[in-house]
Parts: C-alpha cells; sequence; structure tokens
C-alpha cells in the first residue's frame, strides 16, 4: 500500500501567491485545486507484528525454504520461533509433507513457506496429499512472488511469476496477496483463516517484493573446525582455484545462487569466455543432473559439476543416478557453507550431513574434503586424475562480494555458445 502524506500547504499557497503577477489568469486559476504537495511513503510490514498475528491465531509451527522475498520475516522466524517449531526443509514437496504430518499429529494448521521458482516441488503433495478432495490438510502457504508482473527480475523468474495466480486458480488453491500493512495483512489472515477452517485446505499468501520491513539474521550458521582446522575458505576463490586447473576441453556446470554468478564474472576477469559453461541460474538442484546428461552423451569429454550443499540436498536423488550409471568423466566439487547464504543465510543442515559417505554409498569412486587452500588445490589435481564419478567437497565460510553482478549474457545464449562448444570437438 502506498500512503500519500500532505505537507507544505501553507508554502505552496504563498508560492502560488506570489507568482499571480507572473502568471496568466488562465494558470492561476487552474492552480486553485491544488491543495498541498504529495510524496509516497511505502509501508512495510513487521516481521514481529505478522509473527504476533500468526501466534494469536494459532499458527506457530514454520517449516519451508528460505526465499529472498521472505528472509526479513524467516529470519525471524529462525531467531524467535522455539527450535521444534521450525524445521526447514531441503526442498519445498517436502515442506508440504511435514505441514501434513505436523496436522495430523496435532489438528494445528502450520505455515509453509517458499519462493514460487520451488512451486513446482510443491505440485504431488499439495495436489495428491494436501487438496481438500484427497487428504484435506489446512495449511498457510506463504510464497515470495518473484517475478511478479511489472517488476524486473531474472528471466527464469518473469516466465513464474507471469503464470504464478493461473497455476493456483488451476489448482483450485485459494489465494491472496499479503498486504504490507497491519490492517490489510489482518483482514487476509481473517481470510485465510475461514478458508482453512471450512474447507480443510491449504491457502496461499503470495509476497511481493518489499512486503516486509527489514529484519537481519541473529543467528549466523558458523562452521565447525574440520579434521581440526578452521574453516577460513570463500567460495568465490574456491571457483577461481577449480576454472584455472581443470581440462582446457572439460564442462562445468554450476548450481543456482552465487555460485554460477561468481562463475560468470571469474571467467570474464579471467578472460576465459564463457563457452564452456552451463550456468543453472534457475531450478535449484538439478546441476548435478544437467552434468550427468552431458557426461553421458559425451564420455570422452571431462564434465564438472560446481554444486552447493543446500542443492546437493535438494535433490540428493541425483547422485544416486551419477553413481549408478558409473559416469567415470564426471567429477563432482560441492562447496559446502551450511547456508541458504544468497537468500538470508539460514542454515541448510549441510555441516550435519557426511556428504563423502553419501557419495561413496552410492556408487562414487573416490572422495576427498578439502579446507584449506592448499588442500584445495591438491583436490582439483587428484580429481582431474581420478576415475570418476568423484566428488571433492570444500568447506566454506558464508561471505560474497558486494559488487558480485550478474550474467549478461541470457540463459538462451549460454545453451546455445555451451552447444557450439561441445559440437566443435
Amino acid at each position: 500500500m502506498q500512503r500519500w502524506v500532505q505537507h507544505g500547504t501553507a508554502a505552496l499557497r504563498r508560492g502560488l501567491a506570489s507568482m499571480r503577477g507572473g502568471l496568466g489568469a488562465g494558470v492561476v486559476a487552474s492552480t486553485r485545486s491544488v491543495h498541498a504537495l504529495t510524496e509516497i511513503q511505502p509501508d512495510y510490514l513487521s516481521p514481529s507484528m505478522f509473527f504476533k498475528m500468526l501466534h494469536d491465531r494459532e499458527i506457530d509451527f514454520f517449516t519451508g525454504v528460505p526465499d529472498s522475498l521472505l528472509r526479513d520475516f524467516t529470519s525471524y522466524v529462525a531467531d524467535f520461533a522455539p527450535e521444534s517449531n521450525h524445521l526447514i526443509t531441503a526442498n519445498e514437496g517436502s515442506a508440504i509433507g511435514v505441514a501434513a504430518g505436523y496436522h495430523l499429529a496435532t489438528r494445528r494448521t502450520p505455515l509453509v513457506y517458499l519462493q514460487n521458482s520451488g512451486f513446482g516441488n510443491t505440485l504431488s503433495p499439495l495436489v495428491a496429499l494436501a487438496d481438500e478432495r484427497v487428504g484435506a490438510f489446512p495449511m498457510l502457504v506463504l510464497v515470495g512472488w518473484r517475478g511478479e508482473p511489472g517488476r524486473r527480475d531474472e528471466p527464469q523468474h518473469q516466465i513464474q511469476g507471469k503464470v504464478m495466480p493461473a497455476m493456483l486458480s488451476a489448482l483450485n488453491i485459494g489465494n491472496e496477496v499479503l498486504p504490507d500493512y497491519v490492517a490489510g495483512a489482518e483482514a487476509v489472515l481473517n481470510t485465510a483463516e475461514h478458508y482453512m477452517r471450512t474447507r480443510n485446505a491449504p491457502f496461499v499468501l503470495m509476497v511481493k517484493k518489499n512486503t516486509f520491513e527489514t529484519y537481519k539474521l541473529q543467528t549466523h550458521v558458523k562452521p565447525p573446525k574440520f579434521d581440526g582446522k578452521e574453516v577460513t575458505l570463500i567460495r568465490e576463490n574456491v571457483i577461481d582455484t577449480i576454472l584455472s586447473n581443470i581440462e582446457p576441453n572439460a564442462v562445468v556446470v554450476s548450481t543456482t545462487g552465487f555460485t554460477s554468478r561468481e562463475v560468470f564474472e571469474l571467467r570474464a576477469r579471467n578472460g576465459q569466455g564463457h563457452s564452456r559453461d552451463f550456468l543453472t541460474v534457475g531450478s535449484m538442484g538439478h546441476a548435478s543432473a544437467i552434468a550427468a546428461g552431458i557426461a553421458t552423451a559425451q564420455p570422452n569429454r571431462p564434465v564438472y559439476c560446481i554444486d552447493g550443499d543446500g542443492a546437493f540436498l535438494m535433490h540428493m536423488g541425483n547422485a544416486a543416478t551419477v553413481g549408478m550409471r558409473g559416469l567415470s568423466n564426471l567429477k563432482h566439487v560441492l562447496i559446502n557453507n551450511g547456508a541458504h547464504e544468497s537468500v538470508g543465510g539460514q542454515g541448510t543442515g549441510g555441516f550435519n550431513v557426511d556428504f563423502l559417505q553419501v557419495a561413496r554409498s552410492v556408487g562414487y569412486k573416490s572422495t576427498a574434503r578439502a579446507v584449506t587452500e592448499e588442500e584445495t588445490l591438491g583436490g582439483v589435481a587428484n580429481l582431474r586424475n581420478a576415475a570418476g564419478p568423484a566428488m571433492l567437497e570444500v568447506v566454506v565460510r558464508v561471505g560474497a562480494r558486494r559488487d558480485l553482478g550478474r550474467p549478461t549474457a541470457t540463459p538462451a545464449q549460454n545453451k546455445e555458445d555451451l552447444m557450439a562448444f561441445l559440437k566443435s570437438e
């Protein structure tokens, strides 16, 4: 909501009066309808107030995947909700399942949060489990509306944002846009509460950019010591080491978020070009599957997947596909910072998972971990020479440059350039 603030009325009138001598009568007459200067003062919904509104309606269990548009609210939840009442899931569909289980055990209404780019992961459990015509599970679903029509955003978000209302309508899911002021939010929550209570069904609140007042996460993820060593590495430096030490004919598939942005800028800075890389700017968690497809089709070409802990966990089954296929040319670098860094910094649980054991259990032939610069350099050299599928986990701290840009090439251009490179050799 935009509120109009009036001020300076007297000063305006004095100014108009002093100008009358130099203006035509018609102009003076036209100014008589002007009452005040105006300016737009945006409203922001306080995360603490929204949290209280939910509690007043006995909605006090939260689960989901962090999102940049929801970061202020979900950061508040991470700081103030009891640990037993807040569960960050590996993917959005799992959050719907967790919410359903919570309702089964308590008869209470949970809240699920996610970005609309991950809404596809929720379709099966929303339709085949939670729908009022199937399991009939009430849950409030808070969705960050990236790509909202009329706002500039990345291509993949523009598509998802445009179709979001139509998708909800086709699925017969009740929905409203969450207002950015208290009275409006109260009214919409009343509507949602009535809908969920009378229909035993999910209700979606779509959240536009800048709806919530700024709130900074206080409970930051801190990496533990690995093998007795402090974690000091930064992801961008690790990526630079990888790109500078792999084979000239190797293909790189990088995951979503800061990782692909850093790959793009490092290639430009080092004069290496972009034709050997596929930047997975959307579809979080699928970089390893894309890499597997390339490695299968071109078995003599080294293929490197630069992955993240959150993305790997989101679709961890891809690792089983890679392992079962026995792709000797696929090298998997998993950069683990334990956080969903690009959307607020909430934890992924990555520091509690033995990724190397997971990889070995599904058929990866060799695994290693790096915590220092020397170990990273040695690990990349060993990875290059190893028979795949092979995994190198590199443990890093949270951190990205403030001036980190975004790829200047479109996803379609990125695709065509890589396909030309793959065809040329």
